[in-house]
């Protein structure tokens, strides 16, 4: 198993990417602390892990929240004695507004969450990280980071200012043995993208720009994350992988 050993801390683990993300490097042999607003879901999450003989504990809450950043890595560090990995996975979307139609609460929300959170739960995860000699920081990014994409303006601001974090951090940190990097998934079949997958013809029209012709799968982006967090990619760090069905090759 390629994360035995390993502890893990995933925010947004409740569903779609995070909850792929907990499953797998749970299986994989490390013991995970998953994190996110809905504790039911979180819970339900869990005990599927603990059912597979896996680890795994939940502290539900809000990356707007220093406290829960920082009871987070605590209580991850307390259950499995270190913290190793943070996967920076909780996001929202605001989709289908032009830039002058987007307010100030609908812009401060994202940034907030998705770019503000990732910054709160990597500030609170790196001396737990140099306390154990190292570790690996996965940011959940998106091609919306890569193309201008129409009607995504302040979620691209966002998932651009994470990729411009992951590369500061990689810098920042690599002679103390803490790596950073993003993944940019594409269109990928989850809760957040579900209204747009259930439109067939707006899903066509997305689909045109997809050379391989279909949404991604949350099972795909947790394989990726997987090699980031293990140490067959411990020459890796502040790089930026799309994984978008060659959607940004074209």
């Amino acid at each position: 198993m390629r994360l035995t050993g390993k502890t893990a801390l995933i925010t947004g683990g409740n569903v779609g990417i995070g909850e792929a993300i907990a499953r797998l490097f749970a299986r994989e042999g490390a013991a995970v602390t998953i994190t996110g607003r809905r504790k039911d879901l979180l819970d339900k999450v869990a005990a599927g892990i603990v059912s597979q003989k896996g680890r795994a504990i939940v502290v539900a809450g809000s990356v707007t929240d220093e406290g829960h950043a920082r009871s987070a890595v605590e209580q991850a560090v307390r259950a499995f004695g270190k913290l190793d990995i943070l996967i920076n996975n909780a996001g929202i979307g605001a989709f289908g507004k032009l830039l002058h139609e987007t307010d100030d609460a609908t812009w401060n929300e994202v940034l907030e969450i998705n770019l503000t959170g990732s910054f709160r739960m990597a500030r609170a995860a790196i001396p737990a990280m140099l306390k154990s000699g190292g570790g690996s920081i996965v940011n959940i990014s998106s091609v919306a980071s890569l193309a201008g994409i129409p009607l995504l303006a302040a979620y691209a601001a966002s998932k651009g200012g994470l990729d411009a974090l992951t590369r500061a951090v990689a810098v920042d940190y690599a002679k103390q043995g803490i790596r950073c990097n993003s993944i940019c998934p594409g269109l990928v079949d989850t809760p957040m993208a579900a209204p747009l997958i259930g439109d067939p013809a707006r899903l066509a029209d997305v689909m045109a720009n997809y050379p391989l012709g279909r949404p991604g799968s949350p099972e795909e982006v947790a394989n990726m994350a997987l090699y980031l967090a293990s140490d067959e990619s411990a020459w890796v760090t502040g790089a930026i992988f799309p994984i978008d069905g060659g959607m940004t090759a074209r």
